[in-house]
């Protein structure tokens, strides 16, 4: 890998940026003054440091956010902001996206990740990688409707897999219900129709896991973190690079 390069791939800004920190004699190779963009390096053997301080190449980065509602699960919006904008400006030079999507007026756990593929095992269908949902809902679900979940809703377009539905609270007075639903799949608007085909509406949806990803609670909505070293030894049952 090109030296320059390297240096971008660290955070320490583009290639024509870093190149000004080199001309500044700032870096080293190996403990040697590198002043040349073009020098080739080993990422993983190569000891690269800036202003003496040695620097920590990472080819992946992984974002935990609390999605709020409002934000669209996008890298770019002419309209609304993307989970993009809420991230640091390190996920945008590495070019991270969202693992996934949540609708618009959807909130909770969402991971963004450059590594594609990591992405595209954790969407496969093949995979069946639960998510977890947390729904209010306008209406009194009861066994029933979970007995309907479990068999596989028949939907206009298409038929869902089978889902649990886990009756938390019912509210007889204001008639809601507060669910945890469990899909293996993420079809469009996909648990609001579950929902609404067993006659009543999603007013709130809020994720709370992805395969072994949890949604921090010590996170506020819009916030975001790194993963943790365990979350990323977790991801590991995908059998990818990380």
């Amino acid at each position: 890998m090109r030296l320059d390069k390297y240096l971008a791939d660290c955070g320490l800004g583009s290639r024509s940026q870093v190149k000004g920190l080199l001309k500044q004699k700032r870096v080293t190779v190996n403990g040697q003054t590198e002043t040349s963009p073009k020098r080739v390096i080993d990422e993983s053997q190569t000891k690269v440091a800036l202003d003496g301080e040695p620097l920590v190449y990472e080819k992946y980065l992984y974002y935990l956010l609390n999605k709020p509602k409002g934000v669209v699960s996008a890298t770019e919006d002419k309209r609304f902001k993307t989970v993009l904008d809420l991230l640091d400006e390190r996920a945008r030079q590495k070019e991270v996206f969202p693992v996934g999507r949540l609708d618009i007026d959807t909130h909770g756990l969402l991971l963004l990740t450059n590594n594609g593929q990591l992405a595209h095992a954790m969407l496969s269908p093949k995979k069946h990688v639960a998510k977890i949902y947390l729904a209010q809902v306008s209406g009194l679900m009861d066994d029933s409707d979970s007995a309907y979940f479990a068999k596989g809703i028949e939907l206009e377009d298409f038929t869902c897999q089978p889902a649990h539905l886990e009756i938390l609270e019912r509210d007889e007075a204001e008639q809601c219900s507060l669910v945890k639903i469990t899909i293996s799949e993420g079809k469009f608007h996909q648990i609001k129709r579950m929902v609404k085909a067993c006659g009543k509406e999603v007013v709130d949806l809020q994720r709370l896991s992805m395969g072994p990803l949890q949604l921090d609670g010590q996170l506020q909505r819009g916030e975001f973190r790194r993963l943790m070293p365990e979350e990323r030894e977790a991801l590991e049952i995908f059998g990818v690079e990380l």
